[in-house]
């Protein structure tokens, strides 16, 4: 199954629209993963495990990964870990990739190949020659940074360029003439409603990742109601800090997983 086709059968089957992110930070890790060499496998495995039935996709962040000794390795083991045991959740690698297109290349073989993720998070920046080597895993999702969550996306994304903001060109650009193939997705952050209305009504039924519920502040209900589609699905609601560290203790898995459905089932409230 490509990207796109897992995750409609995942909003369907789960009856879920929320992605759980996995951004561990072993600061905020239960006392058991003290000298844990493995610690950041281990504690997103135990997360993932306990989530997984209320999930539509995990997302890990590479950058906390990355950050440690042997990160990178943990992840590779965490996204196989994710594709064996819990084949029909999709995985989106949270790396914000967009360079020259040789460079991009290469990305695209680590995200896809070295790493396995179904689905990447993309920077338009540079143009569709940067986009062209991931729009060529056309199995596999593209997802572009639109409209993110953060207070300084106002600085550049909503400039005004030929009568409308730059974010609308971007939705516009991607959603017709990148999409050829269908496996094309978009950042929108919960943090600008508005934003997330208009963007949904240029783009029609392509996929929308929603970063920002939770501890950025977006709203659950502002989210579900300008960004569904027709059929009420079309988003992957994000959250990672909420359903990651729900609890420090010993049964911090299960303080995840009942987070987890928390938040599903308030989403659903809104479908």
């Amino acid at each position: 199954m490509t990207f796109i086709e897992k995750l409609r059968a995942r909003w369907r089957d789960a009856n879920s629209l929320l992605c759980v992110g996995l951004d561990p930070d072993p600061a905020k890790f239960p006392d058991r993963f003290v000298n844990d060499e493995d610690a950041l496998f281990a504690f997103c495995r135990d997360i993932a495990d306990a989530t997984a039935e209320y999930a539509c996709a995990f997302k890990p962040q590479i950058a906390y990964f990355a950050a440690h000794n042997d990160g990178e390795a943990q992840l590779q083991r965490l996204i196989a870990h994710l594709n064996g045991a819990h084949p029909d959740v999709p995985v989106i690698l949270d790396a914000k990739r967009g360079d020259i297109g040789s460079t991009a290349q290469q990305y695209a073989r680590e995200a896809f190949e070295r790493f396995g993720a179904d689905a990447v998070t993309l920077n338009p920046y540079m143009g569709r020659d940067s986009a062209d080597p991931f729009l060529q895993y056309n199995d596999r999702g593209c997802v572009f940074l639109c409209h993110t969550s953060n207070p300084g996306a106002r600085d550049f994304q909503e400039l005004m360029v030929d009568g409308a903001p730059l974010y609308q060109h971007i939705a516009r650009t991607i959603a017709g003439e990148w999409n050829g193939d269908g496996n094309c997705a978009l950042v929108v952050g919960a943090t600008f409603p508005e934003e997330l209305k208009v963007i949904r009504g240029l783009i029609g039924e392509m996929p929308l990742l929603i970063p920002g519920v939770g501890a950025q502040g977006g709203d659950v209900e502002a989210v579900v109601r300008n960004g569904k589609t027709a059929d009420g699905t079309g988003l992957m609601i994000n959250s990672s800090r909420g359903i990651l560290y729900a609890a420090r203790g010993e049964g911090y898995a299960e303080a995840a997983a009942d987070a987890a459905r928390s938040l599903r089932d308030q989403i659903n409230r809104y479908r």
